[in-house]
């Protein structure tokens, strides 16, 4: 069967009507289109002059330089919002990129979202806008109530909110019908009290981002180390002889590695991209803060060698160079670190017999890389004394993650590449926090541990049971079984699978709350009632009774340290997170012993708790403090292994087949550059040369010509699920790039639409966004 988008209004997503084409979705949406090569280096005067453009547009020409320059600063400043990159450790003052500038300075817009706006414009007619026309409307200045006889949001009291949300929570049957998001801008001591309320009002209903982005990276490093995080600080990262950086585009998705990457090639280490495309951070980069590269035009290069797998292709290319290596190692004992791997591992001849018996051709054939390169870069390893492997979504979002997790661990483990300095394993985080939303609580499967020392801290029995995950929580509001579905952050109606799917599922609803900065497309697809919370940005003082407050937040390499925030906030009328989740969990624990309104008082006495919950924040408020705040011990990372064995564990995964049939093509979708998760900024995407233009499908030249396709020709493309059903889009652009025949790539938000909810990994429950079986044809001939 073929799922039409009646869930959808209009082209809000930009997919057009069959025959039709499709349309951007930014401001330039009418505007003419192109593409073109674009080999400019990274950042650089690009950067630069995005830069200058944002805060021209913002009108901030004082207020946003200053904010600036207050950002990743350990004394008094704030935290960047965007991406979870370490902060620089050796007192760089402009330790910033172009995409948190944007961040910052769309925070600090001077557009406002007040009830004049709502008496202006219906639900109904805001569902017709562009998500971009969304978001530039500005900040929510008021908590907000949608009333279904007028079609509109109108101002709600935080009291009458706070008893809505806790009167219709009581009211449900059971605590398990209610399920609460979380993304990864929240805080730490908001991502603790989040999950203290919603334990003790009965459930472990906590899906997150982590659950659509690295929830593959945490299971697979748990069970082959003992811990879901990576090894690695910012210093290996300057000690690395090899680096291989794989499914990322460092440039869009973590702009301060290039200053990293630039800095490894500059003292003579090989770094390799791993990557179907060949993307902008794998070339070269001026870096802003060098004044004499910027001013000499001097650009540095950021990668020694590109591999391109097909999409799903990371697994077998992975163990062809375990297999280069291991044959190595016949003539050259030293190839292997072997005192390693029988004083801290387990498995490793089950795990060499399984790289014996597969065939070079069976590799070369799943990975879509010829044996010769697979055999280059294991001579690089080989060669190497101290390597880091760092990945991201475009390893995780696939069926086979845990596995490709897994044989990256593998591969490690071969030379002792773990609980060294300069080596081991580095998952990239996407978002600033959403490696500390899971550390502080923010998991639907919590551990024993876990649960027994906040049992005993907090004084209350937490349910055990394991709650839902994003995908659970989707179907559990679409079968009826979830009737409140409460959102800290984030943009979930976009950010979800399956986006005709997800409509219904949260219109199905009873109760929809969502805790926000500023008006997305998850106000406007909202239960029978509904809440907008307007919170305090990272960015904004957050006063309370004992004075000015600072959270905390964790990047992608486990240091945690303090963020305050410096400007007026837009309204006075905003709650930070913390005061927001304390008032509803107060209304819907009125008998609570917790002391909520003592913790909101003063963050320190959130943090006092958390010091006592927590593994690794013992003495938090004062550890924190220190400049640069401080690192969670990683036990992995000094060679003790928190597995059920006490060894690291090699991992002998069948090798899966991902050749498809003639015809088929793999999709991977992605950000934009000028993107940042679902927020767009413009229809542009420097990086790849692209201008104006979003639905479009990056495709291989000959697969293009195959199909009888030409640059820019429209197309449809039709998805195929696992249970047979299909979903399609009209009306895109073909343009031809870079990469291998049978991958294809585009955006999202726009084409999670094709992305099933029940296609997700066996391994880890995570939506296949990089693992779409997709059918193109020239626009108007598809059956």
């Amino acid at each position: 069967m073929t799922l039409e988008p009646d869930a959808l209004r209009g082209d809000e997503l930009g997919r057009g009507a069959p025959g039709e084409p499709a349309r951007g979705r930014g401001p330039n949406r009418d505007e003419p289109f192109s593409q073109k090569d674009d080999s400019a280096p990274a950042a650089g005067w690009g950067a630069a002059r995005s830069v200058l453009n944002v805060v021209a547009k913002s009108g901030e020409y004082v207020a946003a330089p200053r904010a600036i320059l207050r950002m990743n600063h350990e004394n008094g400043g704030f935290d960047c919002p965007g991406c979870a990159w370490p902060d620089d450790r050796h007192g760089l003052h402009l330790d910033i990129c172009e995409n948190g500038i944007k961040h910052v300075t769309w925070e600090m817009t001077r557009k406002r979202v007040d009830r004049s706006f709502f008496a202006r414009h219906t639900v109904s007619e805001l569902a017709e806008w562009t998500d971009f026309a969304l978001e530039d409307q500005g900040r929510l200045t008021e908590p907000l109530t949608y009333d279904p006889a007028t079609d509109r949001y109108v101002p709600i009291s935080w009291d009458d909110a706070f008893e809505l949300v806790g009167s219709t929570l009581r009211g449900l049957d059971s605590p398990h019908e209610a399920s609460f998001y979380t993304s990864g801008r929240l805080s730490n001591e908001a991502t603790f009290l989040y999950q203290l309320w919603v334990r003790e009002f009965g459930t472990n209903n906590l899906p997150d981002c982590s659950n659509m982005c690295h929830e593959a990276s945490g299971r697979a490093l748990t069970a082959a180390l003992g811990t879901g995080k990576g090894t690695c600080d910012i210093d290996d990262w300057d000690l690395a002889d090899l680096i291989v950086v794989m499914g990322v585009n460092a440039a869009s998705n973590a702009p301060r590695m290039l200053t990293t990457l630039a800095g490894a090639h500059r003292r003579g280490a090989q770094i390799v991209h791993v990557n179907p495309l060949v993307e902008a951070a794998s070339r070269r980069t001026i870096v802003p803060h060098e004044f004499l590269a910027m001013g000499t035009f001097h650009a540095t290069r950021t990668g020694t060698m590109n591999v391109q797998p097909r999409i799903g292709g990371d697994l077998a290319l992975l163990r062809g160079v375990a297999k280069a290596v291991l044959e190595h190692a016949e003539t050259d004992p030293g190839a292997l670190d072997e005192q390693f791997i029988e004083r801290y591992t387990e498995g490793f001849d089950r795990y060499r017999e399984a790289v014996r018996a597969t065939a070079w051709s069976e590799l070369v054939r799943q990975s879509g890389v010829p044996e010769r390169q697979m055999r280059d870069l294991a001579r690089r390893y080989v060669a190497a004394h101290r390597t880091i492997i760092a990945w991201c979504l475009g390893v995780t979002q696939q069926e086979h993650g845990c596995d490709t997790v897994r044989e990256i661990v593998n591969l490690l483990l071969l030379k002792g590449n773990l609980g060294r300095e300069g080596a081991g394993v580095s998952p990239v985080r996407g978002h600033s926090n959403v490696q500390g939303n899971r550390t502080c609580g923010i998991d639907h499967r919590p551990g024993e541990d876990f649960l027994a020392r906040l049992d005993e801290v907090c004084g209350i029995r937490l349910p055990r049971e394991h709650g839902l995950d994003t995908v659970g929580t989707i179907q559990g509001m679409l079968a009826g079984r979830v009737k409140v579905f409460v959102a800290l952050g984030g943009n979930f109606a976009l950010a979800a699978p399956d986006t005709a799917t997800t409509f219904a599922a949260l219109r199905n609803t009873e109760l929809t709350v969502q805790v926000s900065t500023k008006l997305n497309r998850s106000h406007l697809v909202h239960g029978k009632r509904a809440l907008i919370l307007p919170c305090l940005g990272r960015t904004e003082r957050d006063v309370q009774r004992a004075g000015e407050q600072g959270v905390t937040v964790e990047d992608s390499m486990s240091m945690v340290h303090l963020s305050y925030g410096k400007r007026t906030p837009p309204s006075p009328h905003l709650k930070s997170e913390c005061a927001i989740l304390a008032g509803m969990a107060r209304a819907t624990l009125p008998d609570s012993a917790t002391p909520w309104e003592y913790y909101v008082e003063d963050y320190d006495r959130i943090r006092d708790t958390m010091a006592k919950v927590l593994f690794g924040f013992e003495d938090f408020n004062r550890r924190v403090r220190r400049p640069l705040g401080f690192r969670i011990r990683q036990p992995a990372r000094e060679r003790v292994f928190q597995t059920p064995s006490g060894r690291a564990g090699f991992h002998a995964a069948p090798l899966p087949d991902v050749v498809l049939p003639p015809g088929r093509l793999m999709l991977s979708t992605m950000r934009s550059h000028d993107q940042w998760n679902t927020t767009i900024y413009s229809d542009n995407d420097r990086y790849r040369g692209v201008r104006n233009l979003r639905t479009l499908l990056f495709m291989n030249a000959a697969d293009m010509a195959e199909r009888g396709l030409g640059e820019f020709d429209l197309i449809d493309i039709t998805s195929f699920a696992r249970d047979g059903s299909t979903r399609s889009v009209y009306g895109y652009r073909a343009v031809a790039y870079d990469l291998p025949r049978g991958s294809v790539a585009g955006y999202m938000p726009e084409l999670n639409v094709l992305c099933a909810l029940g296609d997700y990994s066996s391994q880890s429950d995570q939506p296949l966004m990089k693992h779409v079986v997709v059918e193109v044809v020239p626009a108007g001939s598809a059956s």
